[in-house]
């Protein structure tokens, strides 16, 4: 029995099947998350998806979590490109190379850091936890940590795009 996938270019037979079965879709529970990753002061990341776990070649997926009123040590994350959503609580970011510049995102909010930028994930409640969602560019977690003395009154950035030119929340 063939299985004809004329969409996407590909073709499997049935014997492909119990190899798919163990080699396709996997599923990783909220409690099976590994917290053997890299790690930055003053948050705890756990991995969900990575090579080590599923095999993943080109990204990396995990959660991130920071104490009420606590913050990161400054860091960056070599040629990999990030992606922070925001599940619960206040995100307020840092970022340049006396973390000179700051914006903050909430609940349902996507935050982007390019390769090489040198950021601070700090809560901005004293009483929450934040909680986000993270991806990276990689099957391979990176975390280089940073001795920045930061500015002391950070710029206020919005975040500007297309479909918000003057800047945004």
């Amino acid at each position: 029995m063939s299985h004809d996938h004329a969409d996407h270019g590909h073709s499997h037979s049935h014997d492909d099947d119990a190899a798919w079965k163990h080699d396709g879709v996997r599923v990783v529970a909220a409690n099976q998350l590994d917290a053997n990753t890299a790690q930055t002061p003053g948050m705890n990341r756990a991995a969900a998806i990575n090579f080590a776990r599923v095999g993943a070649q080109k990204l990396w997926a995990g959660t991130v979590t920071i104490h009420a009123d606590a913050k990161t040590g400054a860091h960056h994350h070599g040629h990999l490109e990030s992606v922070i959503y925001v599940v619960r609580g206040r995100a307020r970011m840092r970022w340049g190379e006396k973390l000179e510049f700051t914006a903050e995102a909430g609940p349902g909010d996507f935050i982007y850091v390019p390769p090489f930028v040198p950021h601070q994930e700090i809560n901005a409640s004293a009483t929450e936890p934040l909680e986000c969602v993270l991806c990276r560019s990689d099957g391979e977690a990176v975390a280089v940590n940073l001795d920045i003395e930061p500015v002391e009154k950070p710029e206020s950035v919005l975040w500007v795009d297309p479909t918000h030119p003057h800047g945004g929340v």
